[in-house]
């Protein structure tokens, strides 16, 4: 029997050392705002939804982000694969609701358990092609709405912005 194995290919830069999940996470974060990207998946989800309007932005731009995107999503796999080798984990003090955002206080506590949720629910298959999908239906208007349930990757997407964010922040600290 042939054993597949998943593409962890990025795009983001031209060489072709092997990078650990979290440089692949730093990576993206200095191409990324934690903001910006936040605000161009929710802009491509509204506009995706709408079947009267496309978002405005650049192709060029969208296509990069889906890219960058997808180098992130893998980032997120190969943590939850070496996970085993370092932990985050902190006490939660007491934190505003605002601080947390989506993220549970359990997954504040711990950020690796928002991407062992996200890829024990979908694949990396199926992140990617959400993330197609979605920068397709944003670019133009059709008459019709994706076939699936895309509140799910989009809130997991979101999630695993804040969760890598925390773990730079916190692995920056020590």
């Amino acid at each position: 029997m042939k054993k597949i194995k998943t593409d962890f290919e990025t795009h983001l830069w031209a060489d072709s050392r092997k990078r650990s999940g979290l440089q692949l996470m730093e990576t993206f974060f200095q191409f990324n705002d934690l903001d910006a990207s936040k605000r161009t998946l929710h802009s491509i989800m509204n506009h995706a939804v709408k079947s009267n309007s496309w978002i405005k932005e650049d192709p060029s731009v969208l296509f990069h982000f889906r890219q960058s995107m997808q180098s992130f999503v893998r980032a997120g796999y190969l943590i939850t694969l070496k996970e085993k080798k370092w932990g985050v984990n902190t006490q939660l003090e007491h934190v505003s609701p605002l601080v947390l955002g989506l993220l549970s206080e359990k997954e504040y506590q711990n950020p690796l358990l928002v991407f062992k949720k996200a890829f024990k629910e979908y694949s990396i298959k199926e992140f990617d092609y959400f993330m197609s999908g979605m920068v397709y239906f944003s670019l133009g208007i059709y008459d019709h709405l994706p076939e699936r349930n895309i509140m799910n990757p989009y809130i997991y997407l979101i999630k695993m912005l804040d969760a890598a964010h925390l773990i730079l922040e916190r692995r920056g600290k020590k």
